[in-house]
């Protein structure tokens, strides 16, 4: 089963969700092996340059030689050029290697997303998952790429100068490694408390994006009720509790950074100060004073650039834990691990046979009302059958099923004799054809939005199919014909028009199984004719389910089911039912005589 929130999970309390970033460095091991190298011998070559000083000191300064002098100088120039070149390789890779890696993230955390059930999103924000796609995976691109590299980097310096430092005077290294944990045990304790800090900004950044893409995607509705200054005073609030949040992870980052400086570069001009003496007192040359401090300024810059690096690792651990949590979530509809095949069909021979065995059915939401209660009911190929009865009985649940996107509580559903808890849901949705009330469009062409009934449908199969649905004719009409962009949902088109699109969809697919759920409700009269005459066609050869108000819908059907409370109460045909049925004769008189939809 699908977890009931995200945010409920426990947070890590270490860097250890880093670790999953493996799988996605991994299939570059080339690259990272050549940039690490490049690091290698950048490093190398900056390590290489407090050497050189101290020979040009004591072997050129001191002695007065010109032509030491002049080499050690041509020595720097080269040992620089080198440097500069490892240095600016290092950066391209591990650059590309940052892009490409959030790019796989991305894709990876999108794909999972875009496969779990509806009651994931029941209890998931859109605008959390998008804040996870954006934010969390350009935190974690800095430190797979460019954060990484100078993570090893500072870590090569720092170990490399201490070695040289050693090697150059053992008592200043010691004090060097007696201040250390005066150094990093006040950036730790304040790296934790930042982490915090960033993941709660996260959240609050989150909440902005879900809160806005929750009020924009129904504009209309704010702005007809006059809610804007009231959504704009939501929106501010929220705002503001993520800047503060923001503001205080900054103090605490601020104070880490300010720390960490002061307390590297004290203890450094401490142990400056004392090897200042031996050279005085003649145990130390002046050379080796001037590598031993290069070498110190190496380890104090590594030894802050690392302090600060923690910081990010510790934002970049968080971020990684949240893409983690998407990407490892499961969905509670999934297909068995050795799913039964549905029996093939011809698309021109009747298939579709459905039937509900007792089925019970509670949506997550509402565990103690039931949707469904006891349901039963045998459809045969080629039949169609209309569901009626007032909101809340039940009938789009039986959509919902039929479609997988819940399993019953109890009972069976089957289609084509296989039970689809054994089935592969992507199997089952391949023959069922749907036309949704609210019909969603994509924000490309029109052409485009119709193929999704059939991605590889050719432009003459997607126009036949919008000439079926009598779309072809306001399509044409449209700047750009087929290929005129539709704007974000749909809105460059009126609701009757998107039905149309939602119709020719379902023509395109060309599905043994068509599902209507009151898919002429948004035409008009003369609209409605002309694609109920499609739907006609279309539900000649298969098998169709309705949810409609309609008048000659219903009366066409071979059967209408009446529904209340989840159970069937009465089953006919229309003058059937007129006269036997007090519930339908009374939907008919309000819904069908009046021609109003519920």
């Amino acid at each position: 089963m699908a977890d009931p929130t995200l945010a409920d999970r426990p947070k890590a309390k270490s860097i250890r969700p880093l670790a999953a970033l493996w799988p996605f460095l991994s299939p570059y091991r080339k690259v990272l092996a050549a940039a690490m190298l490049a690091l290698l011998l950048a490093s190398g070559a900056m390590l290489a340059l407090p050497i050189a000083l101290k020979g040009l000191i004591d072997k050129g300064m001191a002695a007065g030689s010109a032509e030491t002098i002049n080499i050690y100088f041509i020595s720097f120039l080269g040992v620089a050029v080198l440097f500069g070149g490892f240095a600016a390789l290092r950066f391209y890779l591990v650059t590309w290697l940052g892009e490409r890696v959030v790019a796989d993230i991305r894709e990876a955390v999108y794909r999972n997303v875009i496969r779990m059930d509806p009651q994931f999103f029941e209890v998931t924000r859109t605008g959390e998952v998008l804040s996870r796609l954006t934010t969390d995976t350009t935190l974690v691109q800095s430190i797979s790429g460019v954060g990484l590299s100078i993570a090893l980097r500072s870590s090569i310096n720092l170990v490399g100068s201490l070695v040289l430092l050693a090697i150059t005077n053992l008592k200043l290294l010691a004090l060097i490694l007696i201040a250390m944990p005066i150094v990093i045990v006040p950036v730790i304790a304040l790296g934790r408390k930042l982490r915090t800090l960033s993941r709660s900004s996260q959240d609050r950044i989150a909440d902005t994006s879900g809160l806005a893409g929750e009020t924009l995607n129904a504009i209309q509705t704010v702005q007809a009720f006059t809610l804007e200054a009231l959504n704009a005073k939501r929106y501010d609030d929220a705002v503001e509790a993520s800047f503060r949040v923001a503001v205080t992870r900054t103090r605490v980052r601020a104070w880490l950074t300010a720390l960490s400086t002061m307390l590297v570069f004290g203890a450094i001009t401490l142990v400056l100060w004392f090897g200042a003496h031996q050279v005085l007192a003649g145990t130390m040359t002046g050379g080796e004073l001037g590598q031993f401090l290069l070498l110190a300024v190496y380890a104090g810059i590594a030894a802050a650039s690392l302090s600060e690096m923690w910081s990010e690792v510790q934002r970049a651990a968080g971020a990684m834990e949240r893409l983690v949590e998407l990407q490892q979530a499961e969905p509670a509809i999934v297909a068995p691990p050795v799913p039964i095949a549905l029996p093939p069909y011809e698309r021109t021979a009747a298939a579709g046979r459905v039937n509900f065995e007792r089925v019970t059915f509670n949506y997550p939401s509402r565990p103690d009302s039931p949707a469904l209660d006891d349901f039963s009911i045998d459809i045969e190929p080629g039949e169609t059958v209309a569901f009626v009865g007032p909101s809340g009985a039940g009938k789009s649940t039986t959509f919902q099923l039929l479609l997988r996107f819940y399993d019953p509580k109890q009972g069976r559903i089957r289609l084509d004799g296989v039970d689809l808890s054994m089935a592969d849901p992507l199997d089952i949705r391949h023959r069922i054809g749907l036309v949704p009330q609210e019909t969603m469009l994509f924000g490309t062409s029109a052409r485009e939005n119709i193929r999704y009934g059939r991605p590889t449908a050719t432009d003459a199969e997607v126009e036949e199919a919008a000439r079926a649905a009598a779309a072809d004719e306001f399509i044409r009409a449209l700047p750009e014909g087929y290929e005129t962009f539709l704007g974000e949902r749909g809105t460059r088109l009126s609701g009757g028009q998107r039905q149309r699109i939602a119709i020719a969809r379902a023509i395109l697919k060309n599905p043994p199984l068509l599902l209507l759920d009151e898919a002429t409700s948004a035409l008009d009269a003369e609209s409605e004719r002309a694609v109920q005459g499609a739907l006609e066609a279309l539900m000649h050869t298969r098998t169709t389910l309705i949810i409609a108000h309609r008048l000659a819908t219903v009366l066409k059907a071979d059967r209408i089911i009446v529904m209340d409370q989840g159970k069937i109460v009465a089953s006919g045909r229309h003058e059937e039912l007129i006269a036997s049925n007090p519930l339908y004769a009374r939907l008919a008189a309000l819904q069908f005589t009046d021609g109003a939809g519920a």
